[in-house]
């Protein structure tokens, strides 16, 4: 069912890449706990990272994801969401998620579509994209980075990125 949702949803919306200042679409997400997510449930509540990377157990890839976990307290505070995403099946994520203790869900894009929904480029043609995004609570991309080759220049642009959104977000109080 969700896979059908997903297509018809790409089918329907034959998005260009996803820019900053863009609604991020609302596909059905098949989490690694076995929920199904969609960016739409936390509008109004919470900002997201959504990082895309190229595959479990790769060794830029595990350097990320990691990453991710070592700063996602400072996400919370941050009042922030993060989301991995890569090509691979929801019980290969389980394994993964597990072996490097990741507090955070990672999304199984098995068909690709929610790749191409986002527009994630591949890198030389071949390699599937590592792009993260940083997503403000209306839904609302705020920061877009695409950098195939270090880990740790995503979690520090969308850290800083977020914090600069919640900084604004107090001050507008």
């Amino acid at each position: 069912m969700v896979t059908a949702i997903r297509r018809l949803y790409i089918e329907i919306k034959r998005m260009r890449s996803i820019q900053v200042g863009d609604r991020v679409p609302e596909i059905p997400m098949a989490a690694h706990d076995d929920r199904t997510i969609s960016l739409a449930d936390f509008r109004g509540r919470q900002m997201v990272v959504l990082f895309f990377y190229p595959a479990d157990d790769t060794p830029i890839c595990t350097r990320e994801v990691c990453s991710f976990r070592d700063a996602y307290q400072d996400f919370v505070r941050a009042g922030t969401a993060v989301i991995g995403v890569s090509g691979n099946s929801e019980s290969t994520h389980r394994l993964f998620a597990q072996s490097q203790r990741l507090p955070y869900l990672l999304v199984a894009d098995v068909d690709g579509l929610l790749r191409r929904a986002f527009g994630v480029p591949k890198t030389f043609g071949l390699l599937a994209g590592r792009v993260t995004y940083v997503i403000d609570r209306d839904g609302v991309v705020r920061d877009v980075f695409n950098y195939q080759f270090s880990a740790q220049k995503h979690v520090d642009n969308a850290l800083r990125i977020v914090r600069s959104l919640e900084a604004t977000q107090h001050s507008d109080a």
